[in-house]
């Protein structure tokens, strides 16, 4: 309709106006379709979301807050499930979520700053901030950031168990565990040495790590509704957390959050994780030199297949789920928590979603983003078992990429971890503790099968057998 009355008006005009009448007509009308394909495509885009989220409440069970944010436009920002099962109490788009290990890019954040300050340094070694700490005068903070210091995985045992704790019984515990490594010889997660970096934050700042954060990050940031948590202060809108079992959810057991820092023990909600994602690119937080430092890859020389040795300084960059797209992410998970918090620098693609019941956040994430980038991703389903002859398993014993499948009492089994797969048709399994991970086995015609068609979080990937 728009092009036809222009065109009306171009007929009662002659010569050289009458083209350019005619060009910049032309230019209108490929804005005004351009911009309804945009829009039908952007509709098409969020239907997709809201459908696959829809799935994972309902099939999946998922509880907590999703946020999507794509160019500044928010495409999504949703809550599903309960803060409070007791009380029936529902979760919203402004409930505060524990973040677990995303607490970890903070901490990196806030050390980088000290030393963008000069108060300290990368090669700085921890037997400076801890004297007489084991192999201290071999760790450097650099290892420490990037899980290369060889120190211990955890110290749960002491924060999951007593009240009566405190940093002088906490660092006297974790320096009788014995290295994972002699440091700088190899790489292994280490909850004990974000812990560590902490203390050395409230060292050298002279102030708590609460402070730290609150005045160097959060303030500048924006973000009025994130902090540490604690076992006595009182948190409005605080989801309270449950671990998931087969059928039901139990309370999440005792935390000593006052011990739990550095390494986890933060809460935000889902826009001030924005906030800060915003914040920490757009140069508030860090200067371009520190900046390129947190993201850059040290961890080469300890390949483990793009996982652990993407890490930078508290971030990992194009993990092996990054879907061919520059990836900068974080995923954290304790009792009764799972959480991601991902960015997409080059697509503008900011994904957040924060469980407070242990659904998987960064595999529903990485569906997200699967949908964001046009792929075919399945809406969770209800699985129901089929039962089938068990000599159709040998069609599918081998491996196929990363992945063996062996057979096991009639029973199809993943090699690694002997997962036992569930049929639900003669040639697609999936798993029951984890349904949206699927495996359908294909054969092309004439061949005997050779090709796998696995999901996670409904994203479909082809692999071929070895």
């Amino acid at each position: 309709m728009a092009k036809n009355l222009l065109q009306s008006k171009i007929f009662s005009c002659s010569g050289q106006f009458k083209n350019q009448l005619l060009l910049t007509c032309g230019i209108i009308c490929q804005l005004i379709l351009g911009s309804i394909t945009t829009s039908f495509a952007q509709t098409n885009v969020i239907q997709k979301l809201n459908a696959y989220m829809e799935g994972q409440y309902k099939i999946n069970r998922f509880s907590g807050n999703v946020l999507i944010v794509k160019n500044n436009a928010v495409l999504m920002h949703r809550a599903f499930g309960q803060a409070d099962l007791e009380w029936n109490v529902a979760n919203t788009t402004d409930t505060k979520f524990g973040l677990a290990s995303i607490s970890k890019q903070f901490t990196a954040v806030a050390v980088l700053q000290l030393v963008d300050k000069g108060a300290l340094t990368l090669q700085d070694r921890l037997s400076k901030f801890f004297p007489g700490y084991p192999h201290g005068e071999n760790i450097s903070i650099h290892m420490i950031l990037t899980h290369t210091a060889g120190l211990p995985l955890d110290f749960e045992e002491l924060y999951l168990s007593s009240t009566e704790l405190n940093k002088d019984t906490v660092l006297n515990y974790i320096k009788s565990l014995p290295l994972q490594f002699q440091p700088g010889n190899g790489l292994a997660y280490s909850n004990v040495g974000y812990y560590l970096l902490g203390q050395i934050i409230e060292k050298v700042s002279g102030s708590s790590l609460s402070d730290f954060l609150k005045n160097n990050i959060f303030e500048p940031a924006g973000m009025k509704n994130t902090g540490l948590n604690s076992n006595e202060r009182i948190i409005v809108k605080l989801a309270r957390s449950y671990l998931r079992t087969d059928a039901n959810f139990l309370k999440n057991p005792y935390i000593n959050w006052e011990v739990n820092t550095g390494l986890d023990g933060m809460y935000a909600t889902a826009s001030d994780l924005f906030k800060f994602n915003k914040a920490l690119h757009g140069g508030k937080l860090l200067s371009d030199n520190l900046k390129t430092k947190m993201f850059t890859h040290y961890n080469k020389a300890y390949p483990d297949g793009k996982f652990l040795d993407t890490y930078g300084y508290g971030i990992f960059i194009n993990p092996y789920f990054n879907q061919g797209h520059q990836m900068f992410t974080h995923s954290g998970g304790y009792f009764g928590v799972m959480t991601t918090m991902d960015y997409y620098p080059k697509d503008d693609l900011f994904i957040t979603v924060l469980s407070n019941n242990e659904s998987e956040s960064h595999w529903i994430a990485y569906g997200l983003a699967g949908i964001m980038f046009g792929k075919q991703v399945e809406t969770p389903y209800k699985h129901i078992e089929k039962k089938i002859d068990p000599r159709l398993l040998t069609n599918y014993i081998g491996k196929f990429g990363d992945v063996e499948f062996i057979k096991k009492e009639n029973k199809l089994v993943i090699k690694k971890g002997e997962v036992v797969l569930v049929p639900e048709s003669n040639n697609r399994f999936f798993r029951k503790d984890l349904p949206d991970r699927t495996y359908e086995f294909v054969q092309p015609k004439g061949q005997r099968n050779n090709l796998l068609i696995s999901t996670k979080g409904g994203v479909r990937d082809t692999v071929y057998r070895k």
